[in-house]
């Protein structure tokens, strides 16, 4: 059992000392669950609670009570402009059907029109073909 414990020198992995992983995670998740619990709370206090409780509590300005309405809606608003913004500019980049760039891109490893048919060589039993992109006229032949 000697040899099989990690901290013998016959053992064939030397134990070595494991990092330990690092806590920011944790304190930054902390403030940011405390941060939004806060403006959570302020956010319904200033929209529900009646104006003389604000004031007797000392605030004498706080915005206009129809923002509690406008920030939501605005930012709903915001987000689907976000997506429709994304799914138009995905569509003005797509290219048409009957673009070459949507068979073929810059990429493609197709054998130059000197060379020799290689897709011929394979009829050659000890002949290893090399790796090519079938061009689409083939396809469509022999489709």
């Amino acid at each position: 059992d000697g040899q099989t414990s990690p901290t013998s020198p016959l053992a064939p992995l030397a134990a070595y000392p494991l990092p330990r992983p690092s806590r920011a995670p944790e304190f930054y998740g902390f403030a940011a669950l405390t941060g939004t619990s806060l403006i959570f709370v302020l956010y319904h206090v200033w929209a529900l609670v009646p104006d003389e409780l604000i004031q007797r509590a000392g605030v004498d300005w706080y915005p206009s009570r129809e923002w509690a309405l406008l920030v939501p809606a605005y930012s709903i608003i915001l987000v689907l402009l976000t997506y429709f913004t994304y799914w138009a500019l995905a569509f003005s980049w797509t290219p048409a059907f009957n673009d070459l760039r949507t068979i073929t891109d810059s990429f493609a490893h197709v054998p130059l029109l000197e060379e020799p048919n290689p897709y011929l060589r394979q009829a050659d039993p000890d002949a290893i073909p090399e790796m090519y992109d079938i061009p689409i006229g083939l396809v469509n032949q022999v489709l």
